[in-house]
């Protein structure tokens, strides 16, 4: 028989792992609603990402399921769940890698972004943060007149009256967007899998090893060690 203590481990992290694709899923649709700044900072290509990771969690959820409710001497479907996980844990690595990479130049991704996007969606953003440009106040020039923040050139020299950068829309857009990229929570998501990855492998173990000593006492006529 199994330790009464792993199945409970292994049920632990079996709800962990549903909640991990539960979370991942769930957010990468509701992210895709209109939201100035997560609309910014999260490409359709994250999100796409982020909602592959949700189903493949969620599948291999329920892969976890059948596989411990099998027999005690059936380990195939532990062996399976063990493979759905490597691919889980590939796919972890991958999506997160890519997002912290990204992170790690966020000043000149987002500048690629911010030139991007409409005027109306930069204007809003100057808004939001009450700055005028991205590196340079004169990188707003096609949204001056519009009724935003950045109202007029007199208004751009004001502000940034050396040309330096006081001002521009940089620095609290990353500031933003740091905070967003750093708290996906898409490395955490590694320690469920490794943990029932584990917790499984102790699990064929032991039914492995029960299976051994049940041939053996049959061999022996069912009566057992002495």
């Amino acid at each position: 028989m199994v330790s009464k203590r792993i199945m409970a481990f292994y049920g632990f992290v079996d709800l962990w792992l549903l909640a991990a694709g539960l979370l991942s899923l769930i957010m990468s649709l509701l992210w895709r609603a209109p939201n100035l700044m997560l609309n910014f900072t999260l490409s359709n290509s994250d999100l796409t990402a982020g909602t592959v990771l949700g189903i493949m969690l969620l599948i291999t959820f329920v892969i976890s399921i059948f596989a411990v409710a099998q027999r005690n001497h059936v380990t195939a479907g532990l062996v399976f769940l063990n493979w759905a996980l490597i691919g889980d844990a590939v796919a972890i690595l991958v999506i997160g890698t890519i997002m912290w990479f990204y992170s790690l130049r966020q000043r000149n991704n987002y500048f690629e972004v911010f030139k991007a996007q409409s005027p109306v969606v930069r204007q809003e953003i100057q808004d939001k943060f009450k700055c005028c440009g991205y590196f340079f106040s004169n990188e707003t020039s096609t949204v001056i007149g519009n009724g935003g923040f950045c109202a007029s050139q007199a208004f751009l020299t004001q502000l940034d009256p050396q040309g330096n950068g006081t001002g521009t829309c940089v620095t609290p857009i990353t500031a933003f967007t740091d905070f967003t990229l750093n708290n996906t929570t898409i490395y955490g998501f590694m320690a469920i899998v490794i943990s029932l990855f584990l917790a499984s492998l102790m699990i064929i173990h032991q039914r492995n090893e029960a299976e051994r000593f049940r041939k053996i006492d049959a061999k022996r006529g069912g009566k057992g060690f002495v």
